[in-house]
């Protein structure tokens, strides 16, 4: 007899699918909903090598994708010693309905789990009372109460209602985090990038701005990398840099510096030929004039008025 597993189409509506994910993942994610290990629960044994045979990759990338998944989408668990693995919010697209016929399945399936934790995450997403009935009796006495469950659900929920407000007020209030500005503008985060960034907040006390600073130079210097932003924190490190306040000052002690080099060179020396009926001994002499450009004048203008901006504007957040 055939399986048939159901993708609802707004799996591609999705804003985890949407904004998080990369064509991979999306790959690999109809991978876990649909292929023949599946279950009626939402929970089965694959290994890994059979995942990799499947999909026609290394175990080495088979990893990888699993570990995304665990531990940046928060999708599903894997059991390494059972080889067990559970889709999370499964229960939310493919249990709300319950008969007998779909009941006698579940607990069939259910006896089969050997990791039974795996099912208490599962649990949390099944809105049919039946099937949730039938979680809790295969579950330790510890989580038998679904009410208790249902209270867990709705805080949850409640959680991420809060945690969506917050993005939005983040979003008003115009102070991205680095994290996000860094998704908005390079694109998605990896845990090991998500780790180098947290390294370089703690170096600089926690200020996100500078962080953001460094990031928003990369993209203007047309250098989307984190390699070319992270030269740029070394660099400020090691000067001692810790708020905007640090970097601008940085900025007028540059532009200090270059604004005295240039104007040393602008005398221009000009030699001169002596006419030989000037000079009984038919010598040539040199005459030594200054000539100034005009061009740099200009542009010493602007950088002494970009300065004074630069210096007023410090003036002012110290006071």
């Amino acid at each position: 007899m055939a399986k048939y597993r159901q993708v609802h189409t707004t799996f591609w509506q999705d804003p985890k699918v949407l904004e998080e994910m990369t064509p991979e993942d999306k790959y690999f994610y109809l991978y876990l909903l649909t292929n023949p290990n599946t279950t009626q629960i939402g929970v089965y044994q694959i290994t890994k090598k059979q995942m990799a045979f499947d999909l026609g990759y290394s175990t080495e990338s088979i990893n990888s994708l699993l570990h995304r998944f665990i531990t940046l989408h928060k999708l599903i668990k894997y059991n390494e010693q059972t080889r067990e693995l559970a889709i999370l919010n499964w229960g939310k697209y493919n249990l709300h309905k319950a008969g007998k016929p779909v009941i006698d399945c579940v607990n069939k399936e259910l006896k089969e789990v050997k990791d039974k934790t795996l099912l208490l995450d599962i649990m949390k997403h099944i809105p049919n009372d039946s099937v949730l009935q039938a979680f809790s009796r295969h579950v330790d006495d510890t989580y038998n109460d679904t009410s208790t469950w249902r209270g867990q659900e709705k805080e949850e929920e409640e959680e991420e209602e809060e945690k969506e407000e917050e993005k939005e007020e983040k979003k008003k209030k115009g102070s991205p985090t680095a994290f996000e500005f860094y998704e908005e503008n390079f694109g998605l985060l990896s845990s090991h990038l998500i780790q180098e960034i947290n390294a370089w907040l703690n170096d600089f006390n926690g200020n996100h701005e500078v962080v953001i600073e460094a990031l928003k130079i990369s993209v203007e210097r047309n250098k989307r990398n984190w390699g070319y932003t992270k030269a740029i924190l070394k660099d400020w490190y090691s000067k001692g840099v810790k708020s905007l306040s640090d970097i601008k000052a940085l900025e007028i002690e540059f532009k200090k510096k270059s604004l005295s080099t240039k104007t040393r060179k602008t005398r221009v020396v000009r030699r001169e030929m002596v006419p030989e009926w000037l000079n009984n001994n038919n010598e040539i002499e040199e005459k030594v004039t200054p000539e100034y450009d005009s061009s740099f004048e200009e542009e010493k203008r602007k950088l002494e008025a970009e300065l004074k901006a630069l210096d007023e504007e410090l003036r002012g957040k110290k006071l």
